[in-house]
């Protein structure tokens, strides 16, 4: 799967939070890449299905610009998404963010291609020591949100979805 990145915008942020209204500042694609990739741990949040929020870290990969994370299909984080694939994943610094927002698939062995399972697998690998299997879901951004210094560089970039 090949992922355009859309151009990059400010966020809205209400009058008096200092975020300037040029572009000045804004961040590349690459900041959002190279954090993403080199997390060991991903903040996700998913919706209970009395739409009560729910968040725990797991592990994830980076592979094609897309980030793909996996666990047991009996968590409670798993059965959320197969109710309901909206997703919010988010790295552990505050301080350098990135917070992805969009939905989730599933992928299994037959409905992936093969080749895309094994670079999947082989990136685990090569970050846990360990291959993961399926299933594994694939993070379709709607939105992506990122800083490295606030309020000078909040960037935000939306991603059409199918």
């Amino acid at each position: 799967m090949s992922v355009t990145i859309p151009a990059a915008d400010r966020p809205y942020m209400p009058e008096g939070y200092g975020v300037p209204a040029t572009h000045e500042g804004m961040l590349d694609w690459s900041f959002v890449a190279e954090r993403v990739q080199k997390a060991r741990n991903y903040w996700i949040a998913t919706i209970h299905p009395d739409n009560r929020p729910h968040t725990r870290a797991t592990w994830g990969v980076w592979v094609d610009d897309t980030l793909y994370f996996g666990g047991s299909p009996d968590t409670r984080w798993a059965r959320n998404l197969a109710a309901n694939p909206e997703v919010s994943v988010h790295l552990e610094s505050a301080d350098e963010a990135v917070i992805i927002e969009g939905t989730v698939d599933k992928l299994t062995e037959d409905n992936t291609d093969a080749a895309l399972l094994a670079r999947i697998d082989d990136a685990y690998e090569a970050k846990y020591g360990m291959r993961h299997g399926t299933p594994v879901f694939r993070v379709k951004p709607r939105v992506v949100f990122a800083w490295k210094e606030f309020p000078t560089t909040p960037t935000r970039w939306r991603f059409d979805q199918p």
